[in-house]
């Protein structure tokens, strides 16, 4: 398995710096420690408890899916969970459901004209992700976690990215502390920032921590601004990274389509459509690092 290495400098101002994709960096935490165990049984039990006013709503936006646009109401999607598992994640259908027949597995985009009018809604209050409540119960999702990634990417970017797949020594979240500051991933330097904070939750994960990640996620499913209430709860990141490019991509912030792409162009390797990661016979560039600096801003303004 691979290892991140965490090298944090602190200062009178309450920054740090966080670097990852360095040979001198490492993630120290037992991460089958106490509370890893006692929090999956503390979220067992929220998750059905959450269930039961959640199942009314699933079932009235299932109905509502389903009448707006073309296909059903839940899609299950592969996704890699803890130690590399991969499982099927649940979420209500905020696409049309033919949104990959041409493209094949891509991220996202804004504007992403796939995506109907009541997904944007249900994508803009997260209620798209309630059905994952149901993953929790089976023990694939934690409700506080690092964000599962699909297969097919996943093959691709623990190539690119040094120590990614460190965040999944951990259940996956439904929400996590990435996902309440950064917005969804777009490209490789956006999966890099994400990365650091994976594993500063990994490496300081504890109930206050799961509290306030908790709280600030329920502020934003109420359609509120949670940026406020992360700078008095001390989960406020400002992340930002290097302008390096490996020499194997043309520019610094590739989508993960043209990286696919360029993965499957030699022609002997196999198409990361498939779930099987690319095997062209080249070497991954080495000295590929990526530098982020992350900001803690503990106190509001």
């Amino acid at each position: 398995m691979l290892v991140i290495n965490r090298e944090e400098t602190g200062s009178a101002n309450g920054r740090a710096d966080a670097r990852s994709g360095g040979p001198s960096c490492r993630v120290t935490r037992n991460v089958s420690s106490m509370y890893f165990r006692l929090k999956a049984v503390l979220e067992y039990s929220l998750a059905a408890l959450l269930l039961i006013p959640a199942l009314p709503l699933i079932g009235l936006l299932v109905v509502a899916v389903r009448l707006t646009s073309r296909g059903p109401g839940i899609f299950r999607q592969r996704r890699v969970g803890k130690n590399g598992k991969n499982f099927d994640i649940y979420k209500l259908r905020t696409m049309t459901w033919d949104a990959e027949l041409d493209s094949g597995p891509v991220w996202t985009t804004k504007a992403d004209g796939r995506i109907t009018r009541l997904g944007a809604v249900l994508r803009k209050l997260h209620l798209d992700e309630f059905p994952q409540l149901f993953n929790v119960l089976k023990g694939e999702m934690a409700l506080i976690g690092p964000r599962p990634e699909r297969p097919e990417f996943v093959h691709v970017l623990a190539k690119k990215i040094p120590g990614y797949l460190n965040r999944t020594t951990i259940r996956p979240g439904i929400t996590g502390l990435a996902q309440i500051n950064l917005e969804p991933d777009t490209d490789l330097q956006s999966v890099r920032c994400k990365l650091v904070l994976d594993v500063e939750y990994i490496e300081t994960a504890g109930f206050l921590m799961d509290l306030r990640i908790f709280l600030c996620t329920f502020l934003r499913l109420l359609g509120l601004n949670g940026v406020h209430a992360m700078r008095v709860m001390g989960l406020h990141r400002v992340v930002s990274g290097s302008d390096r490019v490996s020499p194997m991509l043309d520019g610094p912030n590739p989508s993960i389509a043209s990286i696919v792409a360029r993965s499957n162009g030699s022609g002997n390797g196999h198409a990361l459509g498939n779930g099987h990661a690319a095997a062209n016979g080249h070497a991954q560039p080495k000295g590929e690092s990526c530098r982020v600096t992350t900001s803690f801003e503990n106190k509001p303004r």
